[in-house]
């Protein structure tokens, strides 16, 4: 709660015509997550995980020093940005390692079996997070340095990525762009972040060739282009591919009513897309699933769409429902539609990419 995004007209700095007010990417969303956690009753019957902060070690793993020294000068002084739209405060690398250590700390515990699955609510997000650059209010990789933490610590080899953001995964993307042992699989809005990325064709090199995945679907699709997705492309991926360990950078800004995007899922939507997820783990690496907080901006609907993963992470219903639903789940084009699952197919053909 601590990260400072300072004071901006939604994501730009003062100075535009427009007053400025609180930064997109600000403490709500993830606090009203967490309290409702607990009004539901469901916090106090999860095991709750120390967050520790990453080593530099642990952060040059995937960053350049010179990156990592410019974002500690940076943190020492006023703060400044990272990069592309990733403004942060004095002290924000401080923050910023323990948000990393915070998911590295979620791996410890779900290899050494001290819990079945794993949620790190951290911020700041990390996904856009690229080695030598934050973007998109990212400024360390915060998955990718426990990705690669994970393979360090030994007992995994093989990662896979499943990222739901409503912006393109491109962090993951670049940092493990040759990397065989690593799938990245990204859902996302069609060019909607950053921009000019998350292509279709764009499926790895080298040795990673055919490890890369983007579903870019397009604007307005809602659950069940999601669902198609990942049974027709995500599912079959991640049981093609086998691994040890799932990864989801878990943005709720593909929510409806979210200001960052434009896409319509709901909270029984993403407790569909846990439960598909969690089928394939129990398939495939003993449900070793850990997800981290990525984007979601609408600090009303965001909770519930939380609840209902924890909810299904968990296998402890609340009698907390969401009061959205009826409202989100009757809003027109929610089914799949044509073009969507023409996108779909196109995507179907890169399973056969992955070599087994």
């Amino acid at each position: 709660m601590w990260h400072d995004t300072g004071t901006h007209a939604g994501v730009l700095p003062p100075g535009v015509p427009i007053q400025p007010g609180t930064h997109a990417e600000n403490p709500e969303t993830k606090r009203r997550f967490k309290n409702l956690l607990e009004v539901s009753g469901l916090y106090k019957q999860l095991h709750h995980v120390e967050a520790y902060p990453a080593s530099e070690e642990d952060i040059l793993r995937v960053h350049t020093s010179d990156y990592v020294n410019g974002i500690k000068a940076m943190s020492n002084e006023t703060g400044g940005d990272a990069g592309m739209l990733t403004p942060f405060g004095k002290g924000g690398y401080d923050i910023a390692i323990l948000a990393a250590g915070g998911v590295m700390a979620a791996v410890d515990a779900v290899l050494d079996g001290k819990i079945d699955n794993a949620y790190a609510l951290v911020r700041p997000p990390g996904h856009h997070a690229e080695p030598d650059i934050g973007k998109g209010f990212c400024l360390f990789s915060n998955a990718s340095i426990a990705a690669k933490y994970a393979q360090a610590k030994g007992g995994v080899e093989k990662i896979a990525f499943v990222d739901w953001d409503v912006h393109h995964g491109n962090g993951a993307e670049k940092i493990f762009w040759n990397d065989p042992s690593v799938l990245t699989i990204s859902i996302h809005q069609d060019l909607c972040f950053p921009p000019d990325s998350g292509y279709l064709k764009d499926n790895g090199e080298g040795e990673g060739k055919g490890y890369n995945i983007n579903i870019p679907l397009p604007a307005g699709s809602g659950v069940g282009a999601y669902e198609a997705a990942f049974d027709r492309v995500v599912i079959p991926a991640l049981h093609k591919f086998k691994p040890d360990l799932i990864i989801v950078p878990s943005g709720f800004d593909a929510g409806a009513h979210d200001p960052l995007g434009r896409m319509m899922m709901h909270s029984d939507g993403y407790r569909n897309l846990t439960t598909k997820i969690m089928t394939a783990a129990d398939a495939l690496c003993s449900g070793r699933v850990v997800m981290c907080h990525e984007g979601g901006y609408n600090d009303a609907t965001v909770p519930f769409y939380g609840l209902a993963v924890m909810e299904t992470l968990s296998g402890i219903r609340t009698k907390t429902d969401d009061p959205f639903m009826a409202l989100f789940e009757g809003l027109g084009g929610q089914d799949l539609q044509p073009h969507q699952d023409q996108l779909i197919s196109k995507a179907e053909r890169l399973l056969k990419n992955i070599n087994t």
